[in-house]
């Protein structure tokens, strides 16, 4: 692929899938501290990083959905603020990113691609903001996406989870020789 012709696929999928694999060992990490340690796994999905922010179980769900659901609302033009999954523990976030990542990897860069000029309408509050499918994952997901996973690496090494940044960038996409 030339960098040149480079696509919204090319541009998001990728680094989603990369990033989603990683968030999966980070959050095994996490598991295994809790074994370890004797810490209740519990405690890790209500951790805060301050009291005014959201916990880690929301930062989990919103990875999920800044990567898998973005993707669909680019190509159903339709997109919401993450859902309330209620109480979810630790192996059920785990869950959700794994399937998560299974989303990501089924969208086909036809999907994505044919969509990238089309409208997605996201309702808050009492108006609806309108994007260009490639500039609200751009502009808008994937920031939120790093975001909510940096602040879930961040909760983990807080809780002493031993991790690093290798951790964090998971799997690099070198050049084959």
């Amino acid at each position: 692929m030339s960098r040149a012709t480079m696509t919204l696929h090319d541009a998001t999928v990728p680094s989603f899938l990369q990033t989603l694999e990683a968030m999966q060992g980070i959050l095994e990490r996490g598991l295994s501290h809790c074994r370890e340690s004797g810490l209740d796994p519990a405690e890790l999905v209500e951790t805060r990083l301050a009291p005014d922010m959201h916990p880690l179980r929301f930062q989990v769900i919103s990875v999920a959905h800044h990567s898998a659901t973005a993707l669909q609302g680019v190509m159903t033009g339709n997109f919401t603020g993450p859902p309330d999954l209620g109480p979810l523990d630790y192996p059920a976030l785990q869950a959700l990113i794994a399937e998560a990542r299974a989303k990501v990897q089924a969208v086909t860069p036809e999907q994505l691609n044919g969509a990238a000029d089309g409208v997605v309408n996201f309702p808050v509050r009492d108006r609806v903001m309108r994007f260009v499918g490639a500039d609200f994952l751009l502009s808008f997901s994937v920031p939120n996406f790093y975001f909510h996973v940096s602040t879930t690496y961040a909760i983990l090494r807080m809780k002493g989870v031993g991790l690093g940044k290798r951790d964090y960038l998971g799997k690099l996409r070198l050049k084959a020789d």
